[in-house]
């Protein structure tokens, strides 16, 4: 692939932002690669995001309104498949990137022959936040898919989205179902089926406000059930076995004990919680 005549779309599927979403546009008039455009798949009843379409943004910018719709990976489904792009992201509508990330992108994906580049969440410093991640560039496979990346850090070559027909709908922040995370681990292992060459670089990153799970409220303790219960039906649904689901229910387990000892008990709440959730989501996954 060369890294240097391949055209992006990048598809952003949003619902309840503003400010958020024009941060996102700012950091993407500053990169330096330029050829490329957005899709933005509105899913508002409103028209709180209609402002952003009549300035004058430095790239091609395309709106699709569907308000009867909800579900994150519905979105990007939605998008990409109107997509032009040789190479598709999908950034969400509260991240940003460094003005490098595109260009930096295609080096690394044509560097390694990869079909598909992860990388991580990181603060404009470069720590790793919300999530976790491995520390060296590696070849993705069943065994570290689960710290290879998050999904709006990645570039699809088109030719994989057709071949596994995107995004698994049932998954994913918003989905009319429990298994409200893990949708990128999902399409990746589904990728790895067909044969398709997926690498994770720690070099390639995006930024995000960082999740507290230090003093967790209400709303976050709640996303840790939600999101353990993705992971755990992920986990299920691509034959992880007992022994898998045990590791990952008991190391959130081993942390809701340490917060609870140090006094940490909204923490020890959020981790008991994503334990929960991970064994529910494996269970609900053969009713």
């Amino acid at each position: 692939m060369d890294a240097t005549s391949n055209h992006i779309s990048l598809v952003v599927s949003t619902l309840g932002r503003r400010s958020e979403l024009e941060e996102l546009f700012r950091s993407l008039a500053a990169q330096d690669y330029k050829d490329f455009d957005v899709i933005v798949v509105d899913q508002n009843q409103d028209d709180r995001i209609g402002y952003l379409f009549d300035r004058e943004w430095p790239f091609p910018l395309k709106r699709l309104h569907t308000p009867g719709e909800r579900g994150l990976s519905r979105g990007r489904n939605a998008g990409w498949r109107i997509a032009t792009g040789d190479v598709v992201a999908f950034p969400d509508d509260d991240c940003w990137y460094p003005a490098s990330f595109l260009s930096s992108g295609l080096k690394l994906m044509s560097a390694y022959g990869a079909d598909v580049l992860t990388g991580r969440a990181a603060d404009e410093t470069g720590r790793s936040i919300n999530g976790r991640y491995a520390t060296a560039a590696h070849r993705i496979d069943r065994s570290n898919v689960w710290i290879s990346g998050i999904e709006w850090v990645m570039l699809f070559k088109r030719e994989t989205l057709l071949a596994v027909d995107g995004f698994n709908e049932s998954i994913g922040v918003g989905a009319g179902t429990p298994w409200q995370a893990c949708e990128g681990q999902d399409i990746i292992l589904r990728a790895l089926e067909k044969g398709v060459v997926c690498r994770f670089d720690p070099a390639f990153v995006g930024h995000h406000a960082e999740l507290n799970i230090v003093e967790p409220d209400r709303s976050m303790r709640s996303k840790g059930r939600s999101y353990g219960r993705g992971l755990g039906y992920v986990l299920h649904v691509h034959n992880y076995g007992n022994l898998s689901l045990a590791s990952w229910v008991v190391r959130p387990i081993v942390k809701c004990m340490l917060s609870a000892l140090s006094g940490k008990f909204k923490s020890s709440l959020y981790f008991m919680n994503v334990a929960f959730g991970r064994l529910e989501g494996y269970i609900s996954a053969n009713p």
